[in-house]
């Protein structure tokens, strides 16, 4: 889709901006940051550190946040990821090595535990055969347990790549806005976004992570605590 809606979009980004601040996604256990004015989780935001993750450890990390939140919110992923640090889990070798059962019980607070507990897996083997490498979109995509949503999540913030993330607040957003049709396609909605904005990587991340912050506090059901925005 390359229907140029670029002035909307970025007036848009730019308003959110205005409203919330930089928001330092995605948050690590091992960072000791500031809540930017945050729903939820108070910890291991980065705001304005767009370095991070710098390290294996820290890219791991991200990615077993991705897996985790999926179909929850970010705090229950957020314990779950703590459960597994206080194991020191949080390696994929340690994650291949546990029992079921350990598995199961740390990471219970995220929901879904059988399906979460086996797509931990495949992607530590996956992480484990990349051997340092960023992985390709079309790669992730075919390790279980791993979408859309969830691959260009590991793109953006693990890997640093400009993949754009769109989850169900941003349909709902720019349905409501009247921006976009609300059966639009998950790569169609990706793709109207990247082409109308700059392909840059710390905008993604912002975007992103705005457009959920924004969500969370007027647009979680109908009607929508918002008038024009």
């Amino acid at each position: 889709m390359s229907v140029d809606k670029r002035e909307p979009i970025m007036n848009i980004y730019e308003k959110l901006y205005s409203l919330y601040g930089p928001q330092g996604w995605w948050p690590l256990t091992d960072y000791e940051g500031e809540n930017p004015t945050k729903t939820g989780s108070i910890k291991g935001y980065h705001p304005l550190k767009y370095d991070l993750p710098k390290n294996e450890g820290q890219i791991f990390e991200v990615i077993l946040g991705a897996i985790l939140t999926q179909n929850t919110a970010w705090t229950s992923a957020e314990m779950a990821l703590h459960n597994l640090k206080e194991l020191n889990a949080l390696t994929p070798q340690k994650i291949l090595e546990m029992s079921d059962e350990t598995l199961k019980k740390a990471i219970r607070c995220a929901g879904f535990l059988n399906q979460k507990a086996v797509y931990l897996r495949e992607i530590s083997k996956f992480f484990i055969s990349l051997k340092g490498r960023t992985p390709q979109r079309k790669e992730l995509l075919k390790v279980k347990g791993v979408g859309n949503e969830t691959s260009d999540s590991i793109l953006l913030y693990a890997y640093k790549k400009p993949e754009f993330v769109v989850d169900a607040y941003t349909r709902r957003i720019f349905t409501h806005l009247g921006l976009v049709e609300e059966k639009i396609s998950y790569m169609e909605l990706k793709k109207l976004f990247e082409s109308n904005l700059p392909r840059e990587v710390p905008v993604y991340q912002e975007y992103h992570a705005l457009i959920v912050e924004h969500a969370k506090r007027y647009y979680r059901k109908k009607p929508y605590g918002v008038d024009d925005f």
